[in-house]
């Protein structure tokens, strides 16, 4: 029995770290995503969609954001069941409830509520666990199948929920953590026969019949395998998984070490040749020592860039990039006067002589560099 396995939409997902022009390019992508997931659906053949948590980005969105879910989930000519997870609980607050969502929610879409299986297509069960709140005080998943028998003959049960893992979570102590052992037990009881849980955004294998589908956009620079779904073959006797990437957007982390101009075109070069730029967001890990001449056909290459990524950004927590004035920079320049009084005044505060907090030293190196260029020292 084939299916679809997704999560972590979050759509109306806000990404503040974008700029006004890519920002909406961004929160679109994540209704496209749910469109192309229908592709994934069609393609293979699969008989229904399972996501796993936090289809919203927050139980308080705007209406619009509603309107487009359901325009993108009309895609679909399966059954789609939403799991809600720790973005969008099933609070007193919850986007399942109100009366836009209710009114206007697509027939072939079915918000599990509860624990009880629920017969998604013939012969196939889907049991739940659903937040209710942003802190649950149990394991979620143990406590959606406790008591319960082996799946019938004829049956394939499948276990859907959201939240971290014991064999990941970075808080063991959570009473939330789900336990991978309790897992693997109920799995070998015959009570499910595979397990899919969102939260975490990277595609991962848990153990056997546990998968995280991941986001299938990506939303972190952290994250390590997103943009994915899982096409799931799933029977009493097998389980074969097969990861589908649908994502459009990348998030990328460029380090570099530049000591010298010929550096600066080896990153100028690896920004020009990376693909969809418009879609990509880049965080810079500089480090090394630049002459001034350098430093200023650094910048130059930078504001080239960023008006062609989604963002570009010096990574200012990784970055470590010293900049060294040289005399033979402000050579050829030819400045007199009061230009040539505050070169010398530029230089001595960006060596840090005197005086000079770090602050002051860090501009005092982008303020030569800034009349480096304006003095035509840049070609």
């Amino acid at each position: 029995m084939k299916f679809v396995a997704t999560g972590d939409w979050q759509l109306g997902m806000t990404a503040h770290f974008l700029d006004d022009e890519a920002r909406p390019q961004f929160q679109r992508a994540r209704f496209d995503a749910v469109e192309r997931i229908a592709e994934v659906v069609a393609e293979h053949d699969a008989r229904f969609v399972v996501a796993c948590g936090d289809v919203f980005e927050s139980n308080q969105l705007d209406r619009r954001v509603i309107a487009q879910a359901f325009d993108a989930l009309r895609a679909f000519d399966v059954p789609v069941v939403l799991v809600p997870g720790n973005h969008d609980p099933l609070d007193a607050s919850s986007i399942y409830d109100s009366h836009r969502f209710i009114g206007g929610m697509p027939d072939h879409i079915h918000v599990l509520r509860s624990s009880e299986p629920h017969e998604v297509v013939p012969g196939v069960e889907v049991i739940g666990a659903p937040w209710s709140s942003k802190r649950p005080q149990r394991d979620l998943m143990a406590a959606a199948v406790e008591g319960r028998e082996p799946a019938p003959d004829g049956v394939v049960r499948i276990l859907a929920g959201h939240g971290a893992v014991s064999t990941l979570s970075p808080d063991p102590d959570d009473p939330a953590v789900v336990e991978v052992s309790d897992l693997q037990r109920t799995l070998a009881d015959g009570i499910i026969h595979a397990a899919v849980l969102g939260d975490r955004h990277s595609t991962t294998e848990v153990a056997d019949r546990i998968w995280y589908p991941g986001a299938p956009e990506v939303t972190s620079r952290d994250e390590i395998d997103p943009g994915n779904v899982l096409v799931m073959d799933v029977a009493p006797d097998r389980c074969e998984v097969e990861k589908v990437n649908i994502g459009r957007w990348a998030f990328t982390v460029v380090g570099e070490e530049l000591d010298s101009v010929e550096d600066v075109e080896v990153l100028r070069r690896r920004l020009q040749g990376m693909d969809a730029k418009s879609r990509t967001a880049v965080w810079l890990r500089l480090s090394g020592t630049l002459s001034t001449a350098a430093h200023a056909r650094l910048q130059e290459v930078l504001d080239e860039a960023s008006e062609l990524f989604a963002k570009l950004d010096a990574w200012e927590r990784h970055t470590d990039l010293a900049v060294m004035p040289e005399d033979a920079d402000f050579e050829a320049l030819g400045l007199t006067g009061f230009a040539r009084q505050a070169l010398d005044d530029l230089e001595s505060a960006a060596r840090g002589e005197g005086n000079h907090s770090d602050a002051d030293v860090g501009a005092a190196q982008d303020a030569l560099a800034l009349l480096y260029r304006f003095a035509g020292g840049v070609r």
